[in-house]
């Protein structure tokens, strides 16, 4: 009991936490969208004013995030017996989704840039990236620690480690143009980025897939937890199992297991219950079965 407090403490704290940090992060990238389309007005750059748009979607990004983070912590309802948790999943697709839009954007610009080569005003460029730099890399900074545990904030953290990476790109293109005039390296660049933040969307596309299909999420080794459950001691067997993520921070589990001794049924259902806590299973569901009545995948369902 002094455990599932513990843990219910340490989720409320994490919830509050990562809250904070959605809050600051939408707040301090929509007065960066301010200042960009701003500066963009005033000195006629077409290139800031864009490029203040994208960043406009990844604030919608951050605030999709926070609201999938939200419902991963919804209550079950008589209709919705857990709760919203699963709409998380399909706002990681849709972020990732998003993300694969903003490369084809960022490719489909620098080609353009190789065929027509625009005039840059290099130094209102370089200034506003640099502040780009600064706002999204702190960002990125702020999602690094969490990422790890929710692909949501995986998705955000993405988001704002590609815009680090592209005003990153912009400095140092207006540098190279500002020394040598050599304007093709804009683009160049620009499909470097791209190519590398490609890597990252396709697996983040590819895990939202598995779990909104209900496979085995890609952190869980199905084959360690049935070795693991097969080991406990009084277990001779374990079959119908089957493992999928209730939200993006959830992971539920059920399975039939047979064992020697019935008076030990209780004993064996906790400790399953604890290890498979330990496994990163937050919700699981035991069949208990004696010898008996131990059925088949073709005997039963």
């Amino acid at each position: 009991m002094e455990n599932t407090a513990h843990h219910h403490h340490h989720h409320a704290h994490a919830i509050t936490s990562l809250n904070g940090i959605y809050v600051l992060a939408i707040v301090l990238n929509s007065l960066y969208v301010v200042i960009e389309a701003g500066i963009g007005f005033h000195t006629g750059s077409l290139g800031l004013l864009s490029d203040a748009g994208h960043n406009l979607s990844d604030v919608f990004s951050l605030l999709l995030a926070m609201i999938a983070f939200r419902l991963s912590s919804s209550r079950s309802t008589r209709k919705f017996t857990y709760g919203f948790r699963k709409s998380s999943v399909l706002i990681s697709l849709l972020n990732a989704i998003i993300l694969l839009v903003a490369i084809g954007a960022i490719v489909i610009e620098s080609i353009h840039k190789f065929t027509a080569p625009a005039d840059v005003n290099g130094e209102a460029i370089s200034w506003t990236a640099g502040i780009g730099i600064i706002v999204n890399g702190f960002t990125a900074w702020l999602l690094m620690r969490q990422q790890r545990h929710d692909i949501n904030t995986r998705g955000a953290f993405l988001h704002m480690a590609a815009d680090t990476l592209v005003s990153a790109g912009v400095v140092v293109s207006g540098i190279v143009i500002s020394l040598t005039g050599f304007s093709v390296i804009d683009p160049i660049v620009s499909l470097i980025i791209a190519a590398v933040i490609l890597v990252s969307t396709w697996k983040l596309l590819a895990e939202s897939l598995r779990m909104s299909i209900d496979a085995v999420p890609e952190n869980i080794d199905r084959d360690e937890i049935e070795k693991m459950m097969s080991s406990e001691s009084g277990v001779s067997d374990v079959h119908h199992l089957h493992i999928w993520a209730i939200s993006t921070t959830e992971i539920a589990l059920t399975a039939h297991v047979v064992i020697e001794d019935v008076s030990r049924m209780e004993e064996i259902k906790e400790s399953l219950k604890h290890r498979l806590y330990d496994m990163g299973i937050h919700h699981s569901t035991i069949e208990i079965e004696t010898g008996s009545s131990h059925c088949h995948e073709h005997e039963c369902c």
